[in-house]
């Protein structure tokens, strides 16, 4: 009884437990803030990540648009509904679609 009591009290032990118990709950950079940081952190360059992404598609097509007249027609045709002299557009909405 008396060599547990004797670990118990020892001052390096003491000051151990305290310090592992201050960093993992008190600490202003506790393991429960830094878990949450680096799950924040996996989102964000995930985010970073679909964006450059984006970034290239739009890049392509820019350049498509730039060098293509036959892409630069069907893409003001799709996006702005523009048309020629003499010809009516038709848009049809998905019922599906228009709920959604």
């Amino acid at each position: 009884m008396k060599k547990v009591t004797s670990i118990l009290t020892n001052k390096y032990l003491l000051a151990g437990v305290f310090f592992i118990v201050w960093m993992l709950f008190f600490d202003q950079r506790n393991y429960f803030q830094q878990k949450e940081t680096m799950a924040e952190l996996d989102k964000l360059e995930t985010k970073k990540k679909y964006y450059q992404e984006q970034i290239e598609k739009a890049k392509a097509e820019l350049t498509d648009l730039q060098n293509d007249p036959a892409a630069l027609e069907k893409f003001a045709r799709e996006r702005y509904l523009m048309k020629r002299d003499g010809e009516d557009v038709y848009i049809i909405e998905d019922s599906l679609t228009a709920t959604k």
